[in-house]
C-alpha cells in the first residue's frame, strides 16, 4: 500500500512497549508522528528515541503524540529501552509498536523491498486530528532524522491551518509568511493582517506571523 499526502491514515491494532495500541484511540484529537526503525539495538535510531524523549513537552504544547515503530518484538522493544535510557540520559515516553508480522510497516508502506526486503527504512508521517496524513519523511538508514526541523514542520503545518498563510524557505516560528495567492480582497486582507503586509511581487506578499 502507497501512502499519499492527503490520505486516511491506516487505522491499526498492534502490540507495543505499553501493551496493545488501537491507533486512532491513542491519537484521539491529537495530532500525531508515526516513525520507523529498521530494528531494535541499532546505534542510529537508539539516538533518535532518545532525543524523541527528551522532546516530550515540546510535542505536548504542540498537541502531538509521537509513536515509534521496530519489527523486533515487545521483549525485545523492552530491554532495548533500557539502553536507550541509560546511554541517552532520558526516559523513552512513548510506545514502542512491535511489528514483527510487518502489518504496520505494509500499510504504510515502510519497507522499500530494494533497500530491505525484511527491515522498515526510516521514514516519519505526520497525522493531523482529521487522521489526515501531512508530511511524510523518508531516510536512508544511515542518516539520523533531524527532529528540529519535524517541530519546524508541525508549526507551519498549525498555523497554516488556521490562517491563510504559506512559510516561506527557511522560516521559523515568529518570522514573516506568505499570504496565500488566493487571497486578493483587499479588504479581508486588511482584517485578518492588521499589520500590514509587503508585496515584493504581486503573488509574494509577506506579512507579520498571526498571533
Amino acid at each position: 500500500m502507497t501512502i499519499r499526502l492527503g490520505d486516511t491514515a491506516p487505522n491499526f491494532t498492534q502490540d507495543s512497549s505499553e501493551g496493545s495500541i488501537h491507533f486512532y484511540d491513542f491519537l484521539g484529537d491529537s495530532w500525531g508522528i508515526l516513525f520507523s526503525h529498521p530494528a531494535d539495538y541499532t546505534p542510529v535510531c537508539t539516538t533518535e528515541l532518545g532525543f524523541t524523549a527528551k522532546l516530550k513537552d515540546e510535542f505536548s504544547k504542540r498537541g502531538v503524540k509521537a509513536i515509534a515503530l521496530s519489527v523486533d518484538d515487545v521483549e525485545s522493544h523492552h530491554g532495548w529501552i533500557n539502553d536507550i535510557n541509560n546511554t541517552q540520559n532520558t526516559t523513552v515516553n512513548f510506545p514502542i509498536i512491535a511489528d514483527k508480522d510487518h502489518k504496520v510497516s505494509t500499510l504504510y508502506d515502510f519497507i522499500h523491498p530494494n533497500a530491505s526486503e525484511t527491515l522498515t527504512v526510516r521514514s516519519l508521517v505526520i497525522i493531523d486530528p482529521n487522521k489526515k496524513v501531512r508530511l511524510i519523511i523518508t531516510y536512508p538508514a544511515s542518516t539520523g532524522r533531524n527532529f528540529h526541523e519535524i517541530l519546524r514542520v508541525i508549526d507551519s503545518l498549525q498555523l497554516t491551518d488556521n490562517h491563510k498563510v504559506a512559510t516561506p524557505a527557511n522560516w521559523q516560528q515568529g518570522e514573516d509568511v506568505v499570504i496565500v495567492p488566493s487571497l486578493k480582497d483587499e479588504a479581508e486582507i486588511k482584517q485578518r493582517f492588521p499589520q500590514g503586509y509587503n508585496a515584493v511581487t504581486p503573488y509574494l506578499r509577506l506579512t507579520p506571523q498571526p498571533k
